[in-house]
């Protein structure tokens, strides 16, 4: 009898395991977004902070202008971001109103003032909780407010330098010299900019002159990363780099050196160029000068 139940439960296991592995993710640069390994942890709408991601990048992820995210989430004009910190990706619709209505009777008062009222706000756990002190009954009941005492966390990044002095129209050269393998829109692809041809080690210059706001490989299909922010309207992105030689917050010049072409991310050696206008991907050929 013990020898039958070990049968048995051995072609169970079996039968459960299928002959199949679990699916790999795909962590291409053409997979979409929702495909990508993005943290799971936050409700709907939101993105939890993880640890070297700065505003930028997460604005970059979700093809957002790193602004609205700061306006929507009370961000101050330093954009600290903390550890686990939830940042609100999709901004609330904010309710309709309805015309009152201006009749003089009671009961079109009594429907109008129904009408009007403000729809219910949804529940937000409070900042701190209010309790009722203990007072003898018929004495007016007075809620006693806890304090906001908030935890001492020191910020992910310091805040990034944001005075970008703009003297004129930006000066754009091209990131890199090999020819254009892939175009921005490329049909059938997903491709937010530009696929640039190279070999191991070549050179990448800053297509413009600004701000390094990301220099890390924490978005999944990228590889290593380099975003500038040039001014008010446009960054740009330069993705799968083998060596990266410079950090957050170092002002670059047009031309200046700033990564070495590589493969990380890719199976194939060559530069990811994007171009954004208020955190939407444009066609970086439009900007850049003819060859």
């Amino acid at each position: 009898m013990r020898l039958v139940t070990l049968t048995l439960l051995g072609s169970l296991l079996l039968s459960g395991c299928g002959g199949h592995m679990a699916p790999v993710s795909d962590y291409s640069l053409n997979a979409p977004e929702s495909r990508r390994a993005v943290n799971t942890s936050a409700p709907s709408g939101y993105y939890r902070v993880q640890s070297g991601d700065t505003l930028y990048s997460i604005a970059w992820r979700y093809g957002k202008d790193y602004r609205d995210l700061a306006r929507i989430n009370a961000i101050d004009a330093s954009y600290r971001i903390y550890p686990n910190q939830l940042v609100r990706i999709t901004e609330i619709a904010a309710p309709q109103s309805v015309k009152p209505v201006t009749s003089t009777s009671h009961t079109t008062q009594a429907k109008a003032t129904q009408i009007t009222a403000a729809p219910s706000t949804p529940r937000v756990p409070p900042v701190a909780a209010a309790r009722v002190s203990n007072q003898p009954t018929g004495s007016v009941v007075k809620p006693v407010v806890e304090p906001v005492v908030k935890p001492v966390v020191e910020p992910i990044v310091e805040p990034v330098v944001k005075a970008i002095a703009k003297t004129g129209p930006l000066l754009w050269r091209w990131p890199a010299s090999g020819r254009v393998i892939q175009s921005f829109g490329a049909k059938g692809k997903e491709s937010n900019g530009l696929n640039i041809s190279g070999s191991r080690g070549e050179p990448v210059f800053s297509a413009a002159s600004g701000v390094v706001v990301y220099a890390g490989n924490g978005l999944l299909g990228y590889g290593n990363l380099v975003i500038i922010n040039h001014d008010e309207t446009y960054l740009s992105a330069y993705a799968h780099n083998d060596k990266l030689l410079v950090k957050e917050q170092d002002r670059v010049d047009v031309g200046d050196k700033i990564a070495e072409i590589g493969n990380s991310g890719v199976n194939q050696i060559m530069l990811h160029f994007e171009i954004r206008k208020e955190g939407k991907p444009v066609d970086p050929i439009r900007y850049l000068p003819p060859r």
